[in-house]
């Protein structure tokens, strides 16, 4: 799904109706209901305007993903955060047309995907925002994408670290 402005309220209340209903499925031994929002940006954003969407867009949803969760404002926060820095690096990187991302929750962590880059992931040092990515995740890493590209992924503990 492309972001846009026309995005519906009703994607995001379907998705509160499959949070709702994904512990009612397992109860009755049906598959879980994947919760997560995709979302692709074209090249004519640029890195502001890339961070700028993507945030919004998920902030609209991310109440929806973290249905049920007890610390759900804080956990939220936290994934908008790292959501923020890993867009902004990636679309400054940027080695595909469009910058794609993946926001789901598994229960127990929110996994954010972005790709992809045309490099690995660069160091704190060099890249300040990620000092916030690492502060925030209990584990970040990177894989080869379909394009040429890493994909970064970082993994936002729903319960908080101990």
């Amino acid at each position: 799904m492309t972001i846009s402005h026309d995005f519906s309220l009703l994607s995001a209340i379907g998705l509160q109706t499959i949070a709702a209903r994904r512990d009612t499925a397992a109860s009755h031994g049906l598959p879980a209901v994947d919760n997560s929002i995709e979302f692709r940006l074209g090249p004519e954003h640029t890195p502001i305007q890339s961070m700028r969407r993507a945030r919004s867009f998920v902030a609209r949803v991310l109440p929806a993903l973290l249905a049920g969760a007890p610390n759900a404002k804080a956990v939220g926060e936290a994934t908008l955060a790292v959501l923020t820095e890993l867009v902004d690096v990636t679309a400054r990187h940027r080695a595909s047309v469009d910058l794609s991302g993946r926001v789901s929750n598994d229960g127990d962590h929110v996994l954010i995907t972005i790709g992809e880059m045309g490099c690995s992931l660069p160091a704190s040092e060099e890249e300040p925002g990620l000092f916030i990515v690492h502060r925030l995740t209990d584990e970040i890493g990177q894989y080869r994408g379909d394009e040429d590209g890493y994909v970064t992924w970082a993994s936002v503990p729903v319960q908080s670290k101990a």
